[in-house]
């Protein structure tokens, strides 16, 4: 079989079908979701991590401006 001018290689192209489109979509598809559940853990790890830094910073300042604004009540007996 020599190389024709519509196939230069001299195979000829397969023909896709509606079965082979749908077999792609759902490979693509599982690397989808593959790859959503790593970013979801991903981020839900990060967001964690953001949490305890905010509440841990949130405590810190609130205990520093507690004892800054202390009142001090002194009580004398006549």
């Amino acid at each position: 079989m020599s190389p024709s001018a519509d196939h230069p290689t001299g195979i000829p192209p397969k023909l896709i079908d509606r079965s082979d489109i749908e077999a792609k979509l759902r490979e693509l598809q599982g690397e989808v979701e593959i790859i959503g559940e790593e970013a979801k853990s991903y981020a839900v790890t990060v967001g964690l991590i953001i949490l305890v830094g905010v509440v841990a910073v949130a405590f810190v300042w609130g205990r520093r401006r507690g004892r800054s604004n202390r009142t001090i009540v002194e009580v004398r007996r006549f």
